[in-house]
């Protein structure tokens, strides 16, 4: 791999201070991380994870959390002081530092790979992470999800991955990202946080300067581990413009002529060569070649990103560097003639050398593995495009008071093909995909297939899947079978598993009043008002408790509550005017009924009660006028028929 070589110092370079200095900081700041997930083992509840990749839920659900404000400060003090925050207390980039001290310990001393493409994925990266999401809602005229805050939890672990993958992705984030790409390769290459921070560090007036002392020694530059040629930098600047820089200050440290310094001075934009300098040029790589590393860079994050449910997205990002790598290292073995690999020679004068031969046959392997995973990850994407297009449903599924949504031809089909996609991961992957039986149980239940849909659900439950949505949709399909007892059971495990929305509470409570269990359904709508605060649904059931308890006070007061949230909530308008008629407030019961015929004109029974009421004021005609409509829309029903004869007779 060609890189350019840093000029070789003639004098021996000496040890930095700042290293040591630096290491134990980084000890103290993963001490402080143990100290905060130990609170949290502790006392079930702690602060959320203080952690920048938390600062994403802003744009993708209206979430102010305790990582979004420390990102927050984090890219204000780096406008401020540089990007100290990168060098001085990234655990990601002490596990890099940790990578090449054991590299360097056997004489492996990875240099940078330097491109032109690939320095533009952390910024791809942070806009795709922080920012599309509220983007693709302004394009889709969405709307913007309600701000709320989230500065402590009980579900500290939620968004970590578990040990397993965590280990790999630090493997391949550090070690692997350092051993191909570089010290801080992972930095250069992959990190979104990085992008932000490079940004806004051009901000900085604080950064390493030079003095007339300098000799150009290039001691600065051999021990960057941030990959910057400070002794160009300098030269050129007079201070290091690079928004690499994090700050390390090991440059300063080891000067030998104490040259540089860190401090206050003219901003890095737009700034000039001071001097007309000998040029050398930073990205070796052709066109090509550049070209071959951006397109396995993408192919691999879309065929990894994702795949069975596991792999995270910084995963994915430090995966898709070193695969890049490796396409282009492949690359340049058929295209070059000569071409060595880590002090591997793999071709000479054209020949290709044993090592070789190792590293085409890994890379065969590999590429089987990968043709696998994106086989894999394609029929995977053609399911979730299944499951995604019931969005749209799935809150109408989970309400056991409404019928069951009627699907289109098109959407039926759509949820077939990906319930197909769905088995062909199932039997084509490696490994179990997770999330994948709560996906097809909704699929299936959204289709009718109760029974299939009854098998995922129980599946992704074993598996911890979704488990609150899957008991509302058993509880669902007990209550449809007139299991009441099993429907409490599912929806109240649903309230456990700490639902976010009040719909598992309402099913309950409505479970809970249709077996008489009036009390405790009143205690469940009364705990869900007060956490979730008063919808319509809710005032609507407890009105409906209240008047089977006998209290229709309380009754037509929530159901009043009801049609004041939706004045087209029709149940909660009649029954506020069947309350009324029956506490003797008839006038008010007739307005109500009025109402509600305008709203649906064609319901016969609304004209019969409302006959009733006129008839208790005495207003026979107006009576026998809403009961004769209500004939001629149902000439059989026996209410308006009796009602008929009762009004003749009363005339």
């Amino acid at each position: 791999m060609s890189n350019l070589s840093v000029i070789q110092p003639k004098t021996r370079i000496r040890p930095s201070r700042n290293s040591q200095r630096r290491a134990i900081v980084l000890i103290l700041v993963h001490l402080a991380i143990a100290a905060h997930i130990t609170h949290w083992l502790v006392t079930g509840r702690t602060a959320t994870p203080i952690e920048p990749s938390e600062a994403a839920a802003l744009a993708s659900a209206g979430v102010v959390n305790t990582g979004l404000v420390f990102f927050a400060v984090t890219i204000v003090l780096t406008a401020v002081f540089g990007r100290f925050f990168c060098g001085w207390a990234c655990h990601v980039v002490a596990l890099q530092d940790l990578a090449r001290s054991l590299l360097a310990k056997f004489g492996r001393r990875p240099k940078p790979l330097r491109s032109r493409l690939l320095r533009w994925v952390p910024v791809v990266a942070f806009v795709y992470a922080f920012l599309w999401p509220a983007i693709y809602r302004w394009v889709m005229q969405q709307p913007m999800p309600a701000l709320r805050t989230e500065f402590t939890t009980t579900e500290f672990w939620a968004t970590f991955p578990g040990w397993i993958v965590a280990t790999l992705t630090f493997l391949i984030c550090g070690f692997l990202a350092v051993y191909f790409l570089g010290a801080k390769g992972f930095c250069a290459y992959a990190c979104p946080y990085g992008a932000i921070f490079g940004a806004v560090e051009r901000l900085s007036p604080l950064r390493v300067r030079v003095t007339d002392a300098c000799r150009g020694c290039g001691h600065c530059t051999a021990v960057c581990t941030s990959n910057v040629r400070v002794h160009e930098e300098v030269r050129d600047f007079g201070m290091v413009v690079d928004s690499g820089c994090m700050k390390c200050l090991d440059c300063v440290s080891v000067c030998p002529q104490g040259a540089l310094y860190y401090g206050a001075g003219p901003l890095p934009l737009g700034a000039k060569p001071r001097a007309e300098g000998r040029k050398m040029t930073r990205f070796p790589l052709s066109w090509k070649e550049e070209g071959v590393l951006a397109f396995a860079c993408v192919a691999g994050f879309f065929t990894f990103r994702g795949l069975y449910g596991q792999v995270p997205f910084l995963m994915a990002l430090g995966l898709a560097g070193v695969l890049a790598y490796l396409a282009l290292l492949c690359f340049q073995l058929v295209t070059r003639p000569n071409l060595a690999f880590k002090g591997w020679r793999l071709k000479r004068g054209g020949v290709l050398q044993l090592p070789a031969f190792v590293l085409l046959g890994a890379m065969a392997l590999l590429t089987l593995v990968w043709i696998h995973s994106a086989v894999v990850r394609f029929h995977t994407y053609r399911g979730d495009a299944g499951y995604r297009s019931a969005k749209v449903w799935r809150s109408t599924a989970l309400d056991i008071t409404s019928p069951r949504p009627r699907l289109a031809a098109d959407d039926q089909r759509r949820l077939v093909r990906g319930l197909a996609a769905f088995e062909k991961v199932r039997r084509l992957g490696w490994i179990d995909s997770r999330g994948l039986d709560a996906k097809m149980a909704w699929q299936a239940a959204l289709l009718g297939h109760d029974g299939e849909m009854e098998l995922h659900a129980l599946a992704a439950l074993e598996k911890g899947e979704l488990q609150a949505e899957m008991h509302q949709l058993l509880g669902r399909r007990a209550f449809e079978a007139e299991e009441l007892s099993r429907a409490a059971t599912h929806f109240e495990l649903a309230v456990a598993e700490g639902s976010h929305d009040s719909q598992a509470r309402t099913n309950l409570g409505v479970v809970l009043a249709q077996s008489g269990r009036l009390d405790d359904a009143r205690v469940v709508f009364e705990e869900a008002v007060r956490e979730f605060g008063t919808d319509v649904a809710l005032a609507y059931n407890l009105g409906l408790v209240e008047a089977y308890a006998g209290r229709p006070d309380v009754a037509a007061a929530h159901f009043s509550r009801a049609v004041e949230l939706n004045p087209r909530h029709l149940p909660a308008r009649e029954n506020l005017a069947g309350t009324l008629a029956a506490m003797g407030r008839y006038e008010e019961s007739v307005d109500q009924y009025l109402r509600s015929i305008e709203q649906s004109p064609e319901d016969p029974e609304t004209r019969v009660l409302l006959a009733r009421v006129l008839a208790a004021l005495g207003r026979y005609e107006e009576a026998l006028e809403q009961n004769r409509e209500a004939l001629r829309l149902a000439p059989d029903l026996p209410a308006a028929r009796r009602l008929q004869a009762d009004l003749s007779n009363a005339e």
